[in-house]
């Protein structure tokens, strides 16, 4: 089966946060307007689906429409854990930082390992560590 890939409705910053996540992550970014959709439920150049493709993460979303909420990621981390070796880990850290805000350094921990939390400037929560060698 399958891992669950993140679907996260923004708050009409859709294709803004999907285009600087497929930069952070060397992804192609692919976008669909509500117009293309057919859709009258909101703007017509709001996203109603768009992801990254071909890249190391999985994470897809849209605008939200209607009576939609957009995220708030409270109790809930999306874990980058061992997913690249440690120099790209670390830039990804940096780069989810920017215009965002640290909650726990990425930082050497008592069991060998690094990691560290970041929430984004859209609002997501990472969890980035890996395996000290």
């Amino acid at each position: 089966m399958p891992d669950p890939q993140p679907y996260v409705l923004f708050p009409g910053t859709a294709r803004e946060a999907l285009t600087f996540y497929g930069d952070v992550f060397g992804c192609a970014v692919e976008l669909h307007t509500f117009a293309e959709f057919g859709r009258d439920d909101g703007p017509a150049d709001a996203i109603a689906h768009g992801g990254l493709t071909g890249g190391p993460v999985r994470l897809s979303g849209a605008d939200v429409a209607g009576d939609e909420r957009p995220v708030q990621t409270e109790g809930m981390m999306l874990a980058l854990l061992g997913t690249a070796d440690p120099s790209t880990l670390r830039t990804w850290f940096s780069r989810l930082s920017e215009g965002g805000r640290v909650v726990d350094d990425l930082q050497k921990r008592p069991w060998d390992a690094s990691d560290g939390q970041v929430i984004d400037r859209y609002g997501l929560h990472w969890l980035i560590g890996f395996e000290d060698n």
